[in-house]
């Protein structure tokens, strides 16, 4: 272990004990072990909490069979105090690892990490930073990378610093060997006002990360997050709108040049959604399962449930077949706004979503901001239920 490395732990387990710990009294068991979820088919796990409010999990199945999972906490999303954190699911386990600090600095506010193992085994996290309650628009990119399976990672490195510099979504490996980061550039302080301004971006490397060459997406304003896949001779990227209307799409036949994004069938609320291929080549989407049909043409927020997944057999031209995962409380908490800023409140959201070598669909997402839920079923469990959301599938 180098010395650079021994002090960046050093600094993380002081880090563990002075940041602010959990005390939700939230009621349901957050010892990271899945169990039979109400939802038959189901099986269920809450993520310890180690400090008060927890969003943006990212997944990532290893090839070793290990499943990875990252998000932030802290007090709040924006604070000074928020950190990546990180938990591994052993290949075969029913456990999740506790989850421990993997990078923080005072001032600073970190958000969306996204995992990647690169094809020579590097694990890599690129995450946001931004100044404590500055707001996003000055937010840059931060990578972390470890050689050693995560034991430990190197300091935190700048990748991109133009302001608003925003990740979220994996890396894709292009056939040439191309690495292909999705961004968005986040030019307005938050979700909502100018918002329409922020734009999306395809950070392609040919030499393993070491540079990279922007490639914009046209006519992307307001369209961000982009989600990118390989389909065929193609790749799709699916798109969180910030007006809270519908998920757009876009393809393109390089991963540099776009198509301008265009709506597709399913809602979008102005919040994250994720997709994933599986083994058998048809597509999981991973959203928010509600939008407003009425866009005046400025940026909203809409609420963050229900949350649901969506199947399509054909590359994402339909989505045959949608279930819920989460509806929430029939009714907000008496005398509490559901949008407050503080753990408890009604979201579920943020959701990430891949399959593992046993074929278990695995979803990871925000669960009241008190902490990070997993859940994991087989393929077929999706085509055995409903939707109480806005998209209900007319085609089977």
């Amino acid at each position: 272990m180098s010395k650079i490395t021994t002090i960046i732990w050093i600094a993380c387990l002081f880090l563990a004990v002075r940041l602010p710990a959990a005390n939700s009294g939230a009621d349901f068991p957050e010892d990271g072990t899945y169990r039979a979820s109400p939802l038959a088919g189901v099986a269920e796990a809450y993520l310890p909490q180690v400090f008060a409010s927890s969003h943006a999990a990212n997944l990532l199945a290893l090839k070793n069979g290990d499943l990875m999972c990252v998000w932030f906490s802290g007090t709040w999303e924006g604070n000074s105090d928020v950190a990546i954190m990180l938990a591994r699911l052993p290949k075969g386990a029913s456990q999740w690892s506790k989850p421990r600090v993997v990078d923080h600095h005072a001032g600073e506010s970190y958000q969306n990490p996204v995992l990647f193992e690169a094809p020579d085994g590097t694990l890599w996290i690129f995450h946001t930073t931004q100044g404590a309650g500055a707001g996003e628009a000055n937010a840059k990119v931060l990578v972390t990378r470890s050689r050693n399976g995560g034991a430990q990672w190197s300091a935190p490195e700048v990748l991109f610093d133009t302001p608003g510099a925003f990740t979220r979504e994996p890396v894709v490996v292009m056939p040439n060997g191309d690495w292909l980061l999705p961004i968005y550039i986040a030019s307005s302080v938050g979700i909502t006002n100018g918002a329409e301004t922020n734009y999306s971006v395809m950070e392609i490397s040919s030499d393993r990360g070491a540079h990279w060459k922007s490639c914009p997406v046209p006519q992307s304003g307001g369209y961000v997050q982009p989600d990118v896949i390989p389909a065929g001779r193609e790749y799709l990227a699916f798109f969180r709108s910030r007006f809270a209307d519908y998920i757009y799409r876009s393809t393109s036949q390089d991963g540099c040049v776009w198509e301008a994004p265009r709506k597709t069938e399913l809602p979008n609320n102005n919040a994250s959604i994720q997709i994933a291929k599986l083994a058998d080549g048809h597509l999981v989407l991973a959203f928010d399962n509600v939008g407003s049909v009425l866009n005046n043409g400025k940026p909203k927020a809409g609420p963050r449930k229900p949350l649901s997944v969506a199947l399509s057999k054909d590359n994402g031209q339909s989505w045959n077949w949608v279930r819920d995962l989460e509806t929430g409380l029939e009714a907000p908490e008496p005398g509490k706004d559901p949008n407050r800023k503080e753990p408890g409140r009604e979201e579920y959201s943020y959701p990430s979503v891949t399959q593992t070598s046993d074929g278990k669909i695995h979803v990871a997402y925000t669960y009241r901001r008190y902490t990070i839920k997993a859940v994991r079923f087989d393929e077929r469990w999706i085509e055995g239920g409903s939707t109480a959301g806005t998209y209900k599938p007319t085609r089977k």
